[in-house]
């Protein structure tokens, strides 16, 4: 390794880092000199038919292919990748989600947020820097396009030298979905309909971009009669290859658009030790529970009978969606066929509707012994996010605070640095709700909320809390899960209750000795989380539901913080609304 006995003295240090920096062959950490890559990718992104669950429809792939390509890299890393928009008419714009952006929010991937679309025909160069091992993901972040299939996995580890404080012999990757049937078009449609129509439950689960959907059970006949095909092999079923005795490393993601899911492997135990980039302490489960948005590391060893091989499942829990068939792949014990079935049908799910298990997954997850990262101990400022669903001129919305979320023409990050007041409502959103009269558990007779697109402006370097609470739908005795992401940072995760969250009495409850950091959390029916973070990471940040169709329909913010910090913003990420004209490829 370059300068590997070199021995640096204080005065000396900044300025061979800063050296070494420019020349952007290393990196130093802690004292020692790691090597930092430049990792680069070219993807053209454009619609292609495939049959993920056997049924065909146009999917929105990465070089041909759903999943997208795994982004692998080491901490320190730069990531470059030039993005070639083949949509023809559609824009595009790609979020990479759990990385924090430091330096670089333009290059956040938030269409309205932190940039303009990227057009039809357009390359643009997205640049960062993965600063912390863990587990990733990348996703459309431009309208509903997520969940047409554009997204993958971004999979960072240690710097050579540096170990983790738990031992696997392979590592290996699975993405869950859900998947529906009608394109993004159709469903924004009946989401902005009057009246309004659902988009439903999903056709389909998938593991990994595969899933199988019953093809018999089609209404509606098809003109193509090749349209669904059970033996396609875009729906073969996944399958992971185990090699009897040794342990894997699973990295377990959900990107689902709606759905909340429990995985499991038939007859197998996961031990949880990731959680969103952070080591937790580790623990055992036979279920685990996942919530769009949120990444997991589980150890499963391949312990059981190895004369044959076992089921892998995900079902959908929170929501009752009889009609929506498990997701199926198979974990195979070598040397048996990859194709010969499980002996046994499935094992059953955990029932939809019982929150208790979820709710003791939530409270299990704690930061690992000797990766703590101590939370300060009070904050700057409280904001109280009530979760509710509400009516704006007839149309059907989500709202925080009875405020619906809207973005603007011209992203906030760029107004923000160019004192375009104009272009953004500066009456910033409210802080909280009537604590003291607004009853969670009824529909409420007053459904009438407001839309606007003003933005939380927090002071620099300060602490906030957010109390995420949940209530009541406008459906008498439905709350439903909300997945909540938080661009630019992590997050200490302070505490979950039941019911009202009480400001005198709950914070009195948070764990402030071992709390978890993610960047993604559920706020469960009729319950609340509380969630501690430092406004430290100078540019304006999204944090919103992370089912598609609920921030869709308004469920989300934006965190404006130390915009004098920012540096000067490439003309790339503009030329939408305001700043039309002044982009430069």
């Amino acid at each position: 390794m370059i300068f590997s006995n070199m021995v640096l003295i204080p005065k000396c240090k900044s300025r061979v880092i800063l050296f070494l920096w420019l020349l952007g062959i290393t990196a130093l950490l802690n004292g020692s000199a790691v090597e930092a890559r430049i990792r680069r990718y070219k993807w053209e992104v454009k619609y292609d038919y495939k049959s993920p669950d056997c049924l065909k429809k146009l999917v929105i792939t990465i070089n041909g292919g759903t999943p997208g390509p795994t982004i692998t890299a080491q901490q320190n890393d730069t990531i470059i990748v030039e993005l070639t928009n083949g949509l023809l008419t559609e824009n595009v714009a790609i979020h990479w989600h759990g990385i924090r952006q430091i330096g670089t929010p333009w290059f956040d991937g938030t269409e309205g947020v932190t940039q303009c679309p990227i057009l039809p025909g357009t390359t643009f160069k997205y640049q960062f820097v993965v600063d912390r091992a863990g587990t990733y993901l990348y996703h459309a972040h431009y309208g509903m396009q997520r969940e047409a299939g554009l997204y993958g996995s971004i999979i960072v580890g240690l710097p050579d030298g540096k170990s983790e404080p738990f031992t696997y012999d392979y590592d290996r990757n699975i993405i869950l979905n859900d998947w529906y049937h009608k394109s993004t078009y159709e469903q924004a449609a009946g989401l902005s309909a009057i009246p309004f129509q659902w988009v439903g439950e999903p056709q389909s689960l998938l593991i990994h971009g595969r899933g199988k959907f019953n093809c018999s059970t089609l209404t509606t006949p098809s003109l193509d009669a090749g349209i669904c095909n059970a033996t396609n092999p875009d729906c073969e079923p996944f399958r992971l290859i185990a090699v009897p005795g040794k342990t894997y490393r699973l990295r377990i993601s959900s990107l689902t658009a709606l759905s909340a899911l429990s995985f499991q492997i038939e007859g197998h135990n996961m031990t949880v030790v990731e959680a969103d980039g952070h080591y937790v302490e580790p623990f055992v489960v036979q279920n685990l529970f996942l919530y769009s948005g949120e990444t997991y590391s589980v150890l499963v060893k391949a312990d059981q009978d190895p004369t044959r091989n076992y089921w892998i499942t995900s079902n959908i829990v929170g929501r009752s969606a009889p009609n929506t068939p498990p997701g199926l792949g198979v974990f195979v014990y070598y040397p048996n066929h990859p194709r010969r079935s499980p002996p046994t049908t499935p094992p059953p799910p955990p029932l939809w509707n019982n929150t208790d298990p979820r709710l003791a997954q939530s409270h299990a997850i704690k930061a690992r012994q000797g990766y703590i990262h101590t939370p300060p101990s009070r904050s700057d400022r409280v904001i109280v996010f009530l979760n509710t669903q509400n009516t704006i001129n007839g149309n059907v919305r989500w709202s925080v605070n009875n405020v619906s979320f809207a973005l603007p023409h011209t992203p906030y990050l760029i107004a923000l640095k160019e004192n375009l007041t104009h272009v953004f409502d500066q009456t910033p959103p409210p802080d909280g709700y009537d604590f003291q009269n607004y009853d969670i558990r009824i529909v409420q007779e007053n459904r009438n909320a407001t839309s606007s697109n003003g933005v939380y402006r927090l002071n620099f370097n300060s602490t906030v809390d957010i109390i995420l609470q949940n209530a009541n739908s406008m459906s008498l005795g439905t709350s439903e899960t909300h997945p909540w992401h938080l661009h630019g940072h992590d997050f200490w995760v302070l505490g979950y209750g039941e019911g009202k969250f009480d400001m005198f009495n709950d914070p009195k409850k948070y764990n402030l000795v071992n709390p978890i950091m993610k960047n993604t959390v559920p706020v469960h029916p009729y319950g609340w989380t509380a969630l501690r973070f430092r406004a430290d990471n100078p540019g304006a940040w999204a944090f919103h539901c992370h089912i598609e169709s609920h921030f869709y329909m308004g469920m989300g913010v934006v965190f404006a913080e130390g915009i004098d910090k920012v540096g000067k913003l490439p003309s790339s990420v503009m030329g939408c609304g305001e700043t039309q004209g002044l982009y430069r490829p």
